[in-house]
């Protein structure tokens, strides 16, 4: 059997078929409009008061909906919250904007790009950095691998729709390996934990606590970890553009992304609290382990500027054109600057990062 590289152009069709038909079914059934959420770029400026009495977003951050009660925020919610979507993926989130069934997301930087790239007209509206790697590459029960150089030849889980996708590539292009030199393989990332136990691929990039789950029960039949240095530095809220150009939506969004940061903020500083509730409670994971995973973690950082963040942004555009896998994009045209600094107002001054 020969084997099939994904380092060729994936489609429309192609990419929205890894989020699974039973999602896109779902999704049309809280709509019953399931056409492009492309529309006009959002114009005018944004309403400084609070959203009209009615106002309802769907938000899909679920960090946000737990810390909210805990951190005393949730009396400081301007508008109704309709749904909490319980999705995560950079996929499954552009089949909501596409289905009209979510108005807010938070994802890594690459989602953005993608969307653009089949025509789902969605922008950047808050950012959060982060300056340590976020993602760790798992190998499959009894593999060999021991580093980035053992890829070449190799099934690696990939995704180009998600964050892992680009930490795959950025670690590939800093080992000297050629994207032709491996064997890419198209899955959801969802779907790498079985991949790997099934050692469908040989290696996939993996964060907390998905890793440490899969390390805790498949470690003594020697999967590892395998870190680098490869840096996935945004997290981002976006949110389709007919959200952005609704007055009433808008005005949502913007009284919301201060409570965004304020819970990554009041998370930091309430680390025992944060990990019973998410750690523990929500993801299962034992206690110690929550407070090993967040004693890795950094500090919550928003930019006061998003000159770096675009920059970052059109640097993995850039990495994903060059692979053949989206058309070349400009990335300033992914966000809407009308929203800039506006988390970094909203913390204390060692949370903001000025550089």
């Amino acid at each position: 059997m020969s084997r099939h590289h994904t380092h060729r152009p994936v489609g429309r069709r192609s990419f929205l078929a890894l989020t699974g038909g039973a999602l896109i079914g779902t999704l049309a059934a809280c709509s019953p409009q399931a056409s492009s959420a492309a529309s006009a770029e959002p114009a005018g400026k944004l309403p400084s008061g609070a959203p009209p009495p009615g106002t309802k977003l769907s938000i899909a951050v679920r960090t946000t909906h737990l810390q909210l009660g805990p951190a005393g925020l949730d009396k400081d919610l301007p508008f109704t919250v309709s749904q909490w979507p319980n999705l995560s993926a950079g996929p499954d989130i552009i089949q909501g904007f596409r289905a009209h069934s979510i108005d807010l997301a938070v994802n890594a930087g690459i989602p953005p790009i993608q969307a653009r790239a089949i025509d789902v007209e969605a922008k950047i509206v808050a950012v959060q950095v982060r300056n340590s790697p976020s993602y760790v590459f798992a190998t499959a029960p009894g593999s060999d691998i021991r580093s980035v150089a053992d890829f070449r030849g190799r099934k690696i889980g990939f995704s180009q729709g998600q964050a892992q996708g680009v930490v795959v590539l950025r670690a590939l292009k800093q080992a000297g390996i050629a994207n032709k030199d491996v064997e890419l393989v198209a899955l959801p990332s969802t779907q790498f934990l079985t991949a790997l136990q099934s050692k469908q691929v040989d290696v996939a990039p993996l964060g907390e606590p998905t890793l440490t789950k899969y390390l805790t029960q498949y470690g003594k039949d020697g999967a590892r970890g395998v870190k680098t240095d490869v840096v996935d530095l945004l997290t981002v809220l976006w949110a389709p553009n007919e959200v952005l150009n609704d007055r009433s939506k808008v005005a949502a969004v913007r009284s919301f992304i201060p409570l965004w940061a304020r819970g990554q903020v009041w998370a930091w500083e309430n680390t025992d609290e944060w990990i019973d509730t998410y750690y523990v409670k929500d993801q299962g994971v034992s206690g110690e382990d929550g407070k090993r995973i967040v004693a890795s973690l950094r500090k919550p950082q928003f930019p006061v500027g998003w000159d770096k963040a675009i920059a970052w942004e059109q640097e993995t555009a850039d990495l994903m054109a060059a692979g053949g896998f989206v058309p070349e994009q400009d990335a300033a045209e992914l966000f809407d600057r009308r929203f800039e600094g506006l988390a970094a107002e909203a913390v204390p001054a060692q949370y903001r990062e000025t550089s």
